[in-house]
């Protein structure tokens, strides 16, 4: 693993920390203020998660799996970026990805563009 994969690893870590705790707290405390903002934020925290492990494995079916994670978190957050611009009332209150990622300084935003770098650069997948 070399020092850019060891860096993505770390920062899709505490993405999954700060994602975890920010849907956990924001489900708990008051999901029916905006259902669909928490739970977008749930899905980030899943993403990240497995996009962690997913890294830290990196061989065959692993390697896919990041793909797969991190591909899917880039849709996502063009997505739900897109339609948080577009429909703010769609999104009362802020989830992981909601304008791009902004209340994460668009770590969200930038992180699979890396990831998806690092891992074309790092290899092919392998079954």
């Amino acid at each position: 693993m070399t020092g850019v994969g060891r860096l993505l690893i770390a920062v899709y870590g505490l993405l999954a920390l700060a994602a975890t705790g920010r849907s956990f707290v924001q489900i708990v405390a008051k999901f029916d203020e905006a259902p669909l903002s928490y739970s977008l934020s749930a899905l980030a925290a899943v993403v990240y998660i497995v996009a962690t492990v997913a890294l830290i494995k990196s061989g065959g079916r692993w390697r896919r799996v990041a793909w797969i994670t991190i591909g899917f978190e880039f849709v996502g957050v063009l997505v739900v970026g897109t339609l948080s611009l577009l429909d703010p009332e769609l999104f009362p209150h802020d989830s992981v990805w909601s304008l791009y990622g902004r209340g994460y300084v668009f770590i969200p935003l930038v992180l699979p563009l890396l990831g998806m770098w690092w891992l074309s650069r790092t290899g092919k997948a392998r079954p």
